[in-house]
């Protein structure tokens, strides 16, 4: 049998996330059954991770076994001619026969999105989330650093996550800023339960002023959740890369 890795875009809005659930139509759901189609047999779909509802992706990727003999660049156009408009398969090649889209990966990269203006522009809406309140990028910077390394993300975890170990990498953090846009662009070893989305909240309470630059260093230090607040809304989280 073949080992095909694809790599997916989906506009998460419409959808429960990528795993399959029993209380709505999740981007697994719709891909898995579009490959099926293609392909006329039964596959079981190994995605890199689950992205949670409204989530979106420019990167996700999964790999699924088959005997069907349809070329790897051929394939994509195959499988979208069965998908909605709002998920794409935009890549697939194949590996070798233990490769595995979770177990295989080194890391993933995330991308959030703020539109911070105190109008929200409509072409950002669900594309984006609107912070109207002015925030200092600086501030932001420096306090993100204090994250990348090896360290216990306790704090930045959210409820209802079983995992055998807290601690995490974090290779890079970046924040940019293109007119009302900005971008907080991280990568690491792999990610806790809304881990991004908490570490975005706590860098934006940080750049209205709300906590000082030093708060990630003492949620790091101190492990609570609590001392993070809220968690960021999912509407601006994209997958954006998954390294292997």
């Amino acid at each position: 049998m073949r080992n095909i890795l694809i790599t997916i875009e989906y506009d998460g809005k419409n959808y429960v996330g990528w795993q399959m659930q029993n209380n709505g139509i999740s981007v697994e759901e719709k891909v898995k059954t579009a490959i099926e189609k293609l392909v006329k047999e039964e596959v079981k779909l190994y995605g890199s991770g689950r992205t949670d509802s409204g989530v979106h992706a420019l990167g996700q990727a999964a790999s699924f076994y088959t005997n069907s003999n349809i070329s790897a660049d051929k394939l994509p156009y195959g499988i979208n001619s069965f998908l909605p408009e709002d998920i794409r398969v935009i890549k697939a090649e194949e590996k070798e026969e233990d490769f595995h889209a979770r177990y295989s990966a080194k890391g993933k990269e995330y991308v959030y999105l703020i539109y911070n203006r105190s109008i929200m522009n409509p072409i950002y809406k669900g594309r984006a989330s609107h912070v109207f309140y002015k925030l200092d990028l600086d501030k932001m910077k420096r306090a993100s650093k204090s994250l990348i390394g090896i360290h216990d993300f306790a704090g930045f975890m959210g409820s209802g996550s079983d995992v055998k170990s807290t601690v995490r990498e974090i290779y890079d953090i970046d924040i940019t800023k293109d007119n009302d846009l900005i971008k907080i662009k991280i990568s690491g070893s792999g990610f806790l339960y809304n881990m991004v989305r908490i570490i975005v909240a706590s860098l934006i309470d940080i750049g209205r002023g709300r906590f000082d630059e030093n708060r990630i260093e003492e949620i790091l230090e101190t492990k609570q959740r609590s001392m993070a607040n809220v968690t960021a809304p999912a509407v601006g989280l994209y997958l954006n890369k998954v390294f292997y």
